[in-house]
């Protein structure tokens, strides 16, 4: 049980650190019987993955954004990840860069998605 705390705690606090508001409210709209979606969220994907020494934030969620871009139909992820990216340093050239080295990869439809994602939440940083 207390590993479980350890991992929820390490979870939050990078949760918070990277996506501030933007993933409380995620974590908060999981309410009923899909709360447990946002454990996993914060103890695996947060607790687990995110704290890892090998790779820093900044490359983090350069490779979360483009996870996202090539899944397609990602908007509110890429929302909270695209400001987690600015978050922890990332500039807004730097997102829009990545989405531009997807192109020959995945193609024009799911990049200009992504990149309206972004100028929306561009808009509301500035």
């Amino acid at each position: 049980m207390e590993k479980e705390n350890t991992r929820f705690k390490n979870g939050l606090n990078a949760l918070q650190n990277i996506d501030g508001t933007a993933g409380q409210n995620v974590m908060d709209s999981l309410t009923g019987d899909s709360k447990d979606i946002a454990k996993y969220i914060v103890e695996f994907a947060f607790g687990d993955i995110y704290t890892r020494n090998s790779l820093n934030l900044k490359q983090r969620e350069m490779i979360t954004i483009t996870a996202l871009l090539v899944q397609g139909d990602t908007a509110p992820q890429l929302n909270v990840h695209i400001n987690g990216a600015l978050n922890v340093s990332l500039s807004e050239t730097e997102v829009i860069e990545t989405f531009i080295q997807c192109i020959p990869y995945i193609g024009f439809p799911k990049v200009l998605n992504a990149v309206s994602v972004a100028h929306e939440v561009f808009k509301t940083r500035n």
